[in-house]
């Protein structure tokens, strides 16, 4: 009897708990960067903003600007039309991510 009402009992608190947070890509380059001022929650925060202003590929795209900040050089210099618009997308992100995340 009890093993019958334990299921059913366990079933309904693993609906109801809250689903865990899965860190994006901007979340996890950011903790895994070497800057001081990185903190768990300032990555949280800046990952936060990023699903809020660009795409997955875009955010993506400006997660490999945290190990590689020569290719963040190379979009920045770059003439391709995708490049600049990026970028223009990218500079909005950040804007936005130093207004909503300042600490």
């Amino acid at each position: 009897m009890r093993a019958f009402l334990f299921v059913p009992a366990t079933a309904l608190l693993l609906a109801l708990a809250p689903a865990p947070a899965l860190a994006g890509p901007v979340e996890n380059a950011c903790n895994r960067s070497d800057r001081t001022a990185a903190s768990r929650s300032l990555c949280r925060c800046i990952d936060h903003v990023a699903r809020q202003t660009l795409t997955r590929s875009e955010q993506r795209r400006a997660a490999r600007f945290f190990s590689n900040p020569d290719e963040a050089q190379s979009v920045r210099m770059s003439r391709s039309r995708a490049d600049n618009e990026f970028w223009a997308r990218y500079r909005a992100f950040g804007a936005a991510a130093e207004r909503y995340c300042r600490t």
